[in-house]
């Protein structure tokens, strides 16, 4: 039986790491050693970043319920309380979206909060 050698192989596995590697500066696009390196970190940082975004999302949401609920007359955690005794079941982001859209929708959960409150 002959022999194969590995050759392309190789030079399918480097092109696949220099591929993801375009636009690296310097040797880091050039050369596989160090583009792997930076391919493997890049990716690693991507999976972390996608992470990341979900709670930067979450922490505006409640940035901006807390402003329209205080401007309401609540604070952030009373509204939310306030809600849940209610049985309103809309998610931050649908409420984020009321406290910057429609003022009038939210004014009126944020009274249906303060009724279940009181």
């Amino acid at each position: 039986m002959a022999r194969i050698k590995g050759g392309v192989n190789a030079k399918k596995k480097h092109n696949r790491v220099l591929k993801l590697a375009k636009g690296y500066r310097g040797a880091r696009s050039k050369q596989y050693r160090i583009a792997k390196q930076a391919v493997m970190r890049a990716l690693t940082s991507s999976y972390a970043g996608r992470k990341e975004k979900k709670r930067q999302f979450r922490q505006l949401w409640i940035a901006r319920i807390n402003a329209a609920a205080r401007m309401n007359g609540l604070s952030y955690s009373r509204f939310m309380y306030g809600l849940k005794l209610a049985g309103v079941d809309i998610n931050r982001k649908m409420l984020a979206e009321m406290a910057v859209n429609d003022a009038e929708g939210f004014k009126t959960l944020a009274e249906l909060a303060k009724s279940k409150i009181a």
